[in-house]
């Protein structure tokens, strides 16, 4: 099942890449299905992270007007696994990250090529 999302705003409607629908739908399920497991309501959740139920709703269905950070704040408390790791192991995948990225340079340049052929 593969369900288009747009953002909220009719005004700036954005469709999202097929992929970045199924990612936010598995999250969602991973969130929900976490969420039963340790034996929360979607109220429990709600009231945990300081939301409406509905919104928990919204994230169990991976509806992509939640913010990111809401996301990531249901699965922590839920216990889902972030970039495949445990909880303690996310601050290791940033330090990774952080170091790749001050490798990298500062500024993306865009060349351009030159028609030097007369």
């Amino acid at each position: 099942m593969c369900v288009l999302h747009y953002s909220h705003s009719m005004k700036n409607r954005h469709a999202y890449q097929p992929l970045t629908n199924v990612a936010l739908t598995t999250f969602g399920l991973q969130i929900a299905s976490a969420r039963r497991e340790v034996g929360w309501t979607a109220q429990d959740l709600a009231e945990r992270l300081g939301v409406s139920r509905q919104l928990v709703s919204r994230i169990e269905k991976g509806n992509p007007s939640v913010s990111v950070g809401v996301m990531f704040d249901a699965a922590v408390l839920c216990g889902v696994p972030l970039f495949d790791r445990p909880p303690a192991g996310v601050r290791d995948v940033a330090a990774v990250e952080a170091a790749r990225f001050a490798l990298l340079p500062q500024r993306v340049r865009v060349t351009t090529e030159v028609d030097d052929d007369f």
